[in-house]
């Protein structure tokens, strides 16, 4: 029987209000000694280490609200070298979140064990107001099924060459707005401008049509905007358990639904003019696949499906490539970065692409960009932090136990910055890692996820980053307008550089505009 059942059968027995309030008062006490060092509802794992701080009933949320959503990766850093890879922390609402930041453990919840480890419900009500049911928030059969769906265009190879040829069309209008800024002697974000192409060309090549962010580099792009900002409110909602009722309160409920409008509204007119005009590519593109679709059941996909797909892909094709050039060209140019990097790219690029446009077979060349592409992730990952729910109670490779209903979490940004995971010069930028040594395990760099999950998109990003890095270093030169400036992120779910990257841009002595 409940404290609370106990309660109201104890107040009905010995009716006064004297007898009430020390009932109450006994129910109370039972409670903060109960749970005098976790949050309600979640079990003691003392075998666990812990961050101090945890307070009665409470837990750590004490300690989680004192610190600034913009050093949130920083403090999971923190604990990582104060207590180690694997530690836990409690939350009222949520429960008990296990850090797991070692390869055996990521590799064993991500692949081996795969089944046991779903979404959660907690974090399917956080994001799906904004993604529905797509692949971001499905488990089991339905995350299955939209697997299969997408795979069946990224895993083409002519997919991959169609593809290089986009990027080099969208790439071009990017190309022409550097060389606009290098004329008038403009100063010109880099974030901004790489967001924008990736969002044209992810549109042009999955739908059809690019969303014409490139057209005017300052124009307001509602659905990026409506991105963004869902976000922010998401990465805010995954720190604050009293989230539902906050919200309500500070009017963010209503900005949360105006950008679910925005991005849906987008997403069905995007499906309503190929109903119009139908399709006449050679191969189907990510749409077309959409619209064609059946479920399970051999009936046709619900609009609110495709809608939920649209949106999905549209994210996760727009954010990874954008990100990490920003990230990848402030490690470059920033004060005290190895002008060595800088010239093996310039001497690649001159090299493999030779005054013509890139192309699929010249992106198997550029081995020190992609070097350089992937060191960036490493130590700027685009999703810093991820999270599962445990379904059934587990062992993990290490020993530690899992119990149905913890979470698991790893810290990709904690990893990439481990000295017991990537050596003594973790914390360095160090593109030549990555040349002529054996590929790092999935697990162990999982910047693009790792087993059945692992990004459908990774190629395809990594040839538009490719794509781009040739484009942009056959013709100009660029420098930081403030090399001494370290940049911190916004919050967000991903990771965005706060302020963006202001560049000078200066065109190459004897380039050849393409």
């Amino acid at each position: 029987m409940s404290a609370l059942a106990t309660f109201f059968e104890l107040l009905l027995k010995y009716r006064t209000r004297s007898n009430a309030y020390k009932i109450l008062l006994a129910i109370a006490i039972y409670y903060v000694y109960k749970y005098r060092s976790h949050a309600i509802g979640t079990r003691p794992r003392p075998d666990l280490k812990e961050p101090k701080g945890a307070l009665p009933l409470i837990g750590h949320l004490g300690m989680l609200a004192s610190v600034k959503l913009t050093e949130i990766h920083q403090l999971v850093e923190k604990q990582y070298n104060d207590l180690g890879p694997v530690w836990s922390l409690s939350l009222p609402g949520f429960g008990r979140m296990i850090q797991i930041d070692r390869p055996e453990n990521i590799e064993h919840v991500l692949k081996t064990n795969f089944s046991n480890y779903g979404k959660g419900q907690a974090f399917v009500n956080i994001v799906s107001e904004f993604v529905g049911s797509g692949i971001f928030t499905a488990d089991g059969a339905k995350w299955k099924f939209q697997r299969q769906l997408a795979s069946n265009i990224f895993k083409i190879k002519a997919f991959s060459e169609y593809t290089s040829n986009v990027f080099v069309v969208i790439g071009k209008k990017l190309t022409d707005i550097l060389g606009r800024a290098a004329d008038e002697g403009t100063v010109i974000d880099l974030q901004k401008l790489f967001l924008h192409f990736t969002l044209d060309a992810f549109g042009a090549v999955s739908y059809g049509e690019s969303f014409g962010c490139l057209d005017n580099i300052d124009q307001v792009v509602p659905f990026a905007e409506a991105i963004d900002d869902a976000f922010d409110i998401c990465f805010k909602r995954a720190h604050d358990p009293l989230w539902k009722i906050k919200e309500r309160l500070n009017g963010v409920s209503k900005r949360a639904e105006r950008n679910k409008q925005i991005l849906r509204n987008y997403a069905q007119d995007i499906m309503n003019k190929r109903r119009r005009e139908g399709y006449h590519g050679e191969k189907k593109d990510l749409l077309q696949l959409l619209m064609e679709g059946e479920d399970e059941e051999g009936n046709p996909l619900s609009d609110d499906f495709i809608i939920d797909g649209i949106i999905t892909f549209t994210i996760g094709g727009r954010d990874t490539t954008a990100l990490a050039l920003t990230w990848m060209f402030y490690l470059l140019l920033r004060d005290g970065a190895d002008p060595e990097n800088m010239e093996k790219l310039f001497q690649e690029v001159d090299d493999v692409v030779q005054g013509s446009h890139p192309t699929y077979e010249t992106h198997k060349k550029q081995k020190y960009a992609e070097a350089c592409f992937h060191e960036a992730l490493r130590v700027f990952p685009i999703v810093p932090r991820n999270i599962r729910c445990c379904e059934k109670d587990d062992i993990l490779p290490d020993g530690t136990k899992v119990y149905a209903g913890e979470w698991v979490t790893w810290s990709t940004y904690a990893m990439g910055r481990s000295e017991l995971v990537w050596g003594p010069d973790a914390k360095e930028y160090k593109p030549s890692r990555w040349i002529n040594t054996e590929k790092p395990s999935q697990s162990k760099f999982n910047s693009f996820h790792a087993g059945p999950r692992v990004c459908l998109g990774q190629q395809f990003a990594t040839i538009e980053a490719l794509t781009i890095i040739a484009m942009v270093l056959q013709s100009f030169n660029l420098e930081l307008e403030d090399p001494f400036r370290v940049p911190t992120y916004k919050p967000s779910l991903i990771f965005p550089m706060d302020g963006g990257l202001n560049v000078r841009v200066s065109r190459r002595s004897g380039a050849t505009a393409l």
